[in-house]
């Protein structure tokens, strides 16, 4: 075993994601053996009560399919939300019966961009897994697709993933598909072999990854995977990307699939969710010292830095800030709503309380509620 692989028998909490390609048949119903052998293994890595696993589960649209009589994935939102609403129950209700056997209880955990990137909702969201694993149960986390609207999606679970992980605070983050890892071409090709361990984005320089997955039934591919893996590991998280019939080798330390190394430190935890999980409702174009102050410097952007308002938002949504060239260089949440704003750009704070009130003596966006894209 590396040294890099010690780290997967050291965790103690751990996420594992699967995809709807190892859960499910062909035509789209669920496969109950491979939701098994999959329980099977998780079981025994918990079964010892050091470790605890948190498990983020595609499947919910694909499990409804067969019972609604689609032959395929729909492409219209309604229509998914109407799969989703069908195969979640159907996804839960295996899940449950399958933990069961082990004596093992499951909570379902449902998900928006909007439960998360927002301060109150975060801290639900952390409340909810914390406790359900302290008590024992094994939560299992999706994207609440029967309301999610275009908006306010995460996506693909992948990334849902890596930013639980953060929000979990997880020692390992584990991706499971319908492929043993990640190549350095087409694994399908010859001459092409899998890439055991990324160390860094340099290591993936040149790469040729795939982006759709085998079976179709699923959002994600090898692209949004190491996209996630990459959130991940700058987040301080190491994944293992393996294929779900290898799920025991990759828990246990094993050469198997591609580990991606720590890359970064924990950051505080909502602003991992405001880059990654948040849809910007409007956009702040900054001057150029505001772009230094909110940048190198890492302060908040007050009004007098603001020369120009995009979009409509209210208080408390996430916003783009963009320098004079249009790059957007931060994310925040804004304490105004767009319609306020015009009124008090290149102006100070305290000039707008002498006017307006002390209520206008604050922060457009606060530097605990910013995040710097790409420093």
């Amino acid at each position: 075993m590396t040294v890099a692989r010690q780290y997967v028998t050291e965790a103690r909490r751990i996420v594992v994601k699967v995809g709807s390609s190892s859960l499910t048949t062909a035509s789209g119903g669920l496969d109950a053996d491979r939701v098994d052998a999959l329980v099977d293994v998780l079981a025994k890595v918990r079964s010892g009560g050091e470790k605890e696993i948190v498990l983020v589960s595609s499947g919910a649209i694909a499990a409804g399919l067969a019972p609604l009589g689609l032959a395929r994935r729909p492409k219209d939102l309604a229509r998914q939300q109407a799969a989703a609403s069908v195969g979640q129950g159907l996804l839960v209700a295996r899940y449950t019966a399958s933990f069961a056997r082990y004596g093992v209880r499951v909570g379902q955990v449902l998900l928006t961009t909007d439960d998360t990137s927002r301060r109150a909702h975060y801290r639900n969201a952390y409340r909810t897994l914390d406790q359900l694993l302290a008590m024992g149960a094994v939560p299992v986390v999706n994207e609440n697709d029967t309301v999610a609207t275009d908006e306010i999606r995460f996506g693909d679970n992948d990334r849902l993933a890596a930013l639980v992980a953060h929000l979990v605070r997880a020692d390992l983050l584990v991706l499971l598909s319908d492929v043993d890892g990640l190549y350095d071409g087409d694994p399908g090709k010859p001459g092409t072999s899998r890439i055991e361990e990324v160390r860094g984005p340099a290591d993936l320089a040149g790469v040729e990854i795939g982006s759709a997955g085998r079976a179709g039934v699923g959002t994600g591919g090898m692209v949004t995977k190491v996209e996630a893996a990459r959130i991940a590991a700058a987040a301080g998280v190491p994944v293992v990307l393996t294929s779900a019939s290898r799920a025991a080798d990759a828990l246990a330390g094993r050469d198997t699939g591609t580990y991606f190394r720590r890359t970064g430190r924990r950051s505080a935890d909502r602003l991992l969710w405001l880059a990654h999980a948040s849809t910007p409702q409007g956009a702040l174009t900054l001057d150029d010292g505001a772009v230094q102050a909110v940048v190198e410097r890492r302060k908040s952007l007050l009004p007098a830095g603001i020369a120009a308002v995009d979009g409509e938002f209210t208080a408390g949504d996430p916003v783009e800030l963009r320098d004079a060239d249009g790059r957007a260089v931060a994310r925040g949440l804004v304490n105004f709503d767009s319609k306020e704003l015009p009124l008090l750009l290149g102006r100070s704070t305290r000039d707008l309380a002498r006017e307006l009130g002390p209520a206008y003596e604050r922060e457009v966006v606060h530097r605990d509620d910013l995040v710097v894209l790409n420093p």
